[in-house]
This record gives structure tokens, C-alpha cells and sequence, in this order.
């Protein structure tokens, strides 16, 4: 008898549909991680971030005529200097370059991966017709894990991100996190612990056979 894990993996051979799995999270959180070996093992070679597109749009836009993308997700500021009414401002600014990034996929037939802070559950599609769409958000439970986090990125890039600046606006990137999360739980949008960054990402990828399992017809 075939076990469950590689009857998933036929069920996801087998799926003619393209497959696009977006990976969100707060800042810190092992998202690009996550979803760069999550692509690499489930095959799909066509990978993008919302960090990706917001640097293209900065381009086209300066800072005077769209200033919410010129700012990191958790220094945007709202009506009232509300950091919540900001972050997702921008998130609506951002979202119409992920749209066309998967508009552009299905055109082609690709598969994608896309990770990043503005995948946020609500504001993304739950389904799109023709396509395996799966969404995941990461958190990570404990502060001093999320801290290490940081510290982990800023090792491995060299110092390309200034890990002060992250580590001093920790309380509000966390508040972004609940946010995240919270909209996840209201929209039934899966929210992986990451910690564990292997852990994580074997749930990724468990998250994506099921959901091809899901789709294949009994017979």
C-alpha cells in the first residue's frame, strides 16, 4: 500500500495546474529562508518578494508622490500615526505589483514562490481558478528566539541590514506579527511556528502536498 507522504508527492507530480505559494510573515521571521528551500525541494524555479516589488515600484514612484513605500513595513505610519492603518496601507500599495507578478505566472504557466511581509491573509486572494494557491504565514512564538533571528540574518548577509535598527523597533515589528497573525486565524490562513527553521519549512511543503492530495480525483 502507497504511504500517505509519497502519495502526496504523486498527487503534486501529477497536477497540471501551476502552483503558487505565497509565504508572509512578519519582519524576521525566516520567510526568505522558508520559501527559498521550500521552492528549491518542491522544484519551482521562479521566486519573488514583496520587498522585490516594492524596490520596483520606489522607482517609479519618489518619495513625495508615494511615501509609505519608501519606509520599512513596521516604520509605516497611518491617519492618526497608527503604525497598523500604515503597514497595511502599504500592503494595498504593494499588493497591486504581487498581483501582476501572478498574473504573469498563470499567463505563462509557471509556478511561483512568493514570500514577504505584505502577504497578509484578507488582502490576497484565498483561491484563483486553474491554480493550486496555498498561503502560510510564520511567527516566531518567543522574543528572544525572534531577536536570534536577527542576529542569525545579520551573520549570513554580512551586514548588509543594519540589525540595530531592527533589534531597537523589535516591540513594533512583534505588534505587525499579532497583526499578521490575527487576520490569519479570521481568514483561516495557516500560521507556522518558525523557530525551527527546518521545522518550518518541512510544514511548508506538508502544507503544499496536502493541498495537492486535496485535489486529486477519487476514483
Amino acid at each position: 500500500m502507497m504511504q500517505p507522504h509519497y502519495r502526496r508527492l504523486e498527487a503534486l507530480r501529477a497536477l497540471e495546474e501551476p502552483i503558487i505559494l505565497l509565504v508572509g510573515g512578519a519582519t524576521g521571521t525566516g520567510k526568505s529562508t522558508v520559501a527559498t528551500e521550500a521552492a528549491y525541494r518542491l522544484g519551482i524555479t521562479r521566486f519573488t518578494s514583496t520587498d522585490f516589488i516594492r524596490e520596483t515600484i520606489r522607482a517609479y514612484f519618489p518619495l513625495p508622490e508615494m511615501p509609505l513605500v519608501h519606509v520599512s513595513s513596521f516604520e509605516a505610519e497611518g491617519a492618526g500615526g497608527s503604525s497598523e492603518a500604515g503597514f497595511l496601507e502599504q500592503t494595498g500599495r504593494v499588493l497591486v505589483g504581487v498581483e501582476a507578478a501572478i498574473n504573469r505566472a498563470l499567463n505563462e504557466g509557471w509556478s511561483m514562490v512568493i514570500e514577504g511581509v505584505h502577504l497578509v491573509p484578507g488582502l490576497v486572494p484565498t483561491e484563483i481558478e486553474g491554480v493550486l494557491l496555498v498561503h502560510a504565514v510564520l511567527h516566531v512564538d518567543d522574543i528572544e528566539q525572534h531577536r536570534r533571528h536577527f542576529a542569525i540574518r545579520d551573520a549570513s548577509t554580512g551586514g548588509e541590514r543594519a540589525l540595530d535598527r531592527y533589534l531597537t523597533r523589535l516591540a513594533e515589528i512583534r505588534a505587525l506579527q499579532d497583526v499578521i497573525v490575527d487576520r490569519a486565524a479570521r481568514y483561516g490562513v495557516p500560521a507556522i511556528e518558525s523557530s525551527n527553521i527546518e521545522r518550518a519549512t518541512t510544514a511548508v511543503i506538508d502544507l503544499v502536498l496536502s493541498s495537492a492530495a486535496a485535489l486529486e480525483p477519487i476514483v
